[in-house]
């Protein structure tokens, strides 16, 4: 990525001072080259859905970072250098047992949610989001908390995200519910031998006692 330059001319004593200001390649073009929400919609939902495969969010995401921080004005370096961290720390695990999201540097945090644990799933977009392709995939567990347990962002193919935790989650519940069921039945599938046996043993006694009496 070529590295960009910003040049400001200011007037000083009658002369012209070029002053050079040189971008990181990081932001170069950062704003630039806003998502078409549409196209990658169109393009990615066409192909095979996989969660495991996805690790890190999409670059669209600092670029929506950088936006939000730019409204700030002021509080821009305040707001930005966070979130900054945060996008390049931030890491995705999709596996059988549930989904983790991990980031930070000097301050690491870690959630991990097992299928079993989530309640509901929300999908909100706000404009600057839907400008750019976004979602935030909110999952809500049973702790008592007003907000969600896990934001995830970064992710442009947030409806199939939501979909598959969807599908997760009541399939983990489904295992436990059938768990139950499938040991109701061996129960009584080990007590019928018996009620048999009692049965047959019953039916003995009164023959026997028939024969006596006659």
């Amino acid at each position: 990525m070529r590295r960009g330059c910003l040049t400001i001319s200011n007037v000083l004593s009658g002369s012209k001072k070029r002053t050079q200001f040189e971008i990181p390649e990081t932001f170069d073009g950062l704003l630039m080259t806003p998502t078409p929400s549409i196209a990658r919609t169109s393009t990615e939902g066409s192909s095979h859905f996989d969660p495991t495969t996805i690790t890190r969010p999409d670059p669209a995401l600092l670029r929506y970072y950088l936006v939000v921080s730019l409204l700030t004005v002021v509080g821009f370096p305040f707001v930005f250098l966070p979130l900054y961290f945060k996008y390049h720390t931030l890491k995705f695990r999709f596996d059988e047992s549930g989904v983790s999201m991990s980031w930070g540097i000097l301050f690491r945090r870690e959630i991990h949610l097992t299928y079993r644990r989530i309640q509901d799933i929300h999908l909100t977009r706000n404009l600057i989001q839907r400008w750019m392709g976004l979602a935030t995939v909110g999952i809500q567990t049973a702790s008592g908390s007003s907000g969600p347990e896990m934001s995830i962002e970064g992710v442009l193919q947030a409806e199939q995200l939501r979909d598959y935790l969807y599908a997760e989650m009541r399939g983990a519940k489904g295992e436990v519910n059938v768990a139950g069921v499938s040991g109701s039945e061996s129960a009584l599938d080990a007590a019928a031998p018996e009620d048999e046996a009692l049965a047959l043993l019953r039916e003995i006694r009164d023959e026997l006692r028939r024969l006596a009496e006659e």
